[in-house]
């Protein structure tokens, strides 16, 4: 495996990280996690199941009060040199991320390491600032205050596109406001989010603090949702099974934070700088092989500029360079296994009936790649606005493009799919670019750039696409509970307003 991460000696313990140690699964059932770009077997560990649930949650709820009374400051320090140990293994977290995805290795070291490390610089800071309404004497006789306490064991789970930017974002803001958390990830890709939490251990966070479970969606991840000792609950993933999450979240009267699917517009208006719309067209629909809930999947074009912006897309991703995740030069990976390939080939096949693919639309068959997940950056045009392909989440990479007349015609037709993630608008003219961001129905809406994110900024969606939010100080809406409290003034026993319920006015 050359250079590529030694996950077997890793994890040779098992895959699963509770109460601060790697332990086996007691499910009885194993995962082969598989290198994507290859088709190698990485590592075969135990999957967890209910019992394996129920001990890292038991191991949250017995860690949770001596991390909830810790002192702001004291969460912050934790954090602060769980950054700095994020940031001494960067190479060793790339390499890792890599190979179980399939990434790029210049997107893991330059985008998901260094966002993560950042991620966690900032929830360190955002751990002393945990704000709410300033005490005054709101009724006149009474000084009120507000509290924001943390609210116990949090049970999250996260998806196989970005595991380590995913298990940042779940776990960070529920740590920084004093709570436990037992985190799933996909068992697809368990490599970096038990890193995650073995870093935090050398940091100094305690024992319990942070969970890992790596099992199956009907076993560990319904048993977490389920589980009466975890109080809340966050997911990123699909809307479909957001919806399951939701089902069993509702029982036990959790509360639950969800970022779902998407379908990002991407709005050219025709005084757009076309070479800027072009190359942002591409990054944003390919970044991660397309495999982003905010990757750009449907770009509208408004008719002047719509024939030279396909022209330019097309060739453009004709120079995309396909190939091994650890070569440097390589722009593309695979997508996350073959089965989802086919999947995402299957929408493009079906998509020929009634549309035109310009470019794309194949499996590659160069030499190194055929026992990959790779698929070709594919350019569709010609869909119906109803169609599957313009409707549906595709999470490949795929870019459709559709003409539209009127900027109402635009803004319409970028609204017009069940999601609200994301969004980007392309124009010079203040006054278009204004009134898109605000009639466009999406948690995010980017002008002239499409992609960027950072962590003193909120992530989440609108719709299909969930609530709540992930990132950002509003984060914390999501990991604390507010309480109101409120003194007497006055001292006297025999209050006004108790004649309401006996007794006249004095």
């Amino acid at each position: 495996m050359g250079n590529r991460f030694p996950a077997r000696d890793r994890f040779a313990d098992g895959a699963q990280f509770i109460d601060g140690r790697l332990r086996p699964g007691t499910s009885g059932r194993t995962h082969a996690v598989v290198d994507p770009a290859t088709g190698d077997e990485l590592l075969t560990y135990e999957m967890a199941g209910a019992a394996d649930v129920d001990a890292a949650v038991a191991a949250a709820l017995a860690a949770y009060p001596g991390w909830a009374g810790a002192t702001p400051g004291e969460r912050s320090d934790a954090l602060h040199r769980f950054a700095a140990v994020l940031a001494e293994r960067a190479t060793e977290f790339a390499a890792a991320e890599s190979l179980q995805c399939g990434k790029p290795i210049k997107l893991s070291t330059e985008f998901d390491v260094p966002g993560t490390v950042d991620n966690a610089a900032f929830f360190a800071g955002a751990a002393r600032h945990l704000e709410g309404a300033s005490a005054g004497e709101y009724s006149g006789d009474h000084t009120s205050y507000v509290r924001r306490e943390p609210i116990g064991v949090v049970g999250s789970i996260a998806p196989w596109n970005y595991p380590l930017q995913m298990a940042a974002w779940k776990i960070l803001p529920a740590v920084a406001a004093g709570n436990a958390i037992v985190l799933k990830p996909s068992e697809l890709t368990p490599f970096t989010s038990l890193m995650f939490a073995q870093a935090a251990q050398e940091a100094g966070i305690p024992d319990g603090v942070i969970n890992i479970v790596n099992g199956a969606g009907a076993d560990a991840g319904e048993r977490l949702v389920g589980h009466p000792d975890v109080v809340m609950t966050s997911f990123t993933g699909s809307t479909a099974v957001g919806k399951r999450v939701a089902e069993i979240a509702t029982a036990t009267v959790k509360r639950l934070h969800l970022e779902l699917g998407g379908k990002a517009p991407f709005l050219v208006f025709d005084d757009a700088d076309l070479d800027a719309a072009v190359q942002g067209a591409v990054a944003g629909s390919l970044i991660n092989t397309g495999q982003d809930c905010t990757a750009a999947t449907r770009a509208y074009v408004q008719r002047p500029l719509y024939d030279a912006f396909v022209s330019a897309v097309a060739a453009l991703m004709e120079t995309v360079r396909l190939g091994d995740p650890f070569a440097p030069s390589t722009d593309m990976g695979p997508l996350i296994s073959h089965a989802h390939r086919d999947r995402v080939a299957g929408i493009v096949d079906r998509a020929r009936g009634y549309a035109r693919v310009v470019t794309g639309g194949t499996a590659p068959d160069g030499a190194g790649l055929a026992d990959g997940a790779y698929y070709r950056p594919t350019l569709v045009v010609d869909a119906a606005q109803d169609s599957e392909i313009v409707q549906s989440e595709i999470f490949g990479p795929v870019l459709v493009v559709l003409p539209f007349d009127s900027d109402d015609e635009g803004i319409r037709l970028a609204n017009d799919t069940p999601y609200g993630l994301a969004a980007s608008v392309w124009s010079r003219d203040v006054y278009r670019t204004g009134r898109a961001t605000r009639e466009i129905k999406a948690g995010c809406v980017w002008v002239n750039d499409h992609i960027p994110i950072i962590s003193e900024m909120p992530h989440g969606g609108y719709k299909a696409s969930g609530y709540g939010k992930d990132m950002s100080a509003y984060s914390f809406e999501e990991y604390t509970q507010v309480k109101h409290v409120m003194y007497d003034n006055t001292a006297v026993a025999r209050k006004d307003w108790h004649r309401t319920i006996f007794g006249d006015r004095l």
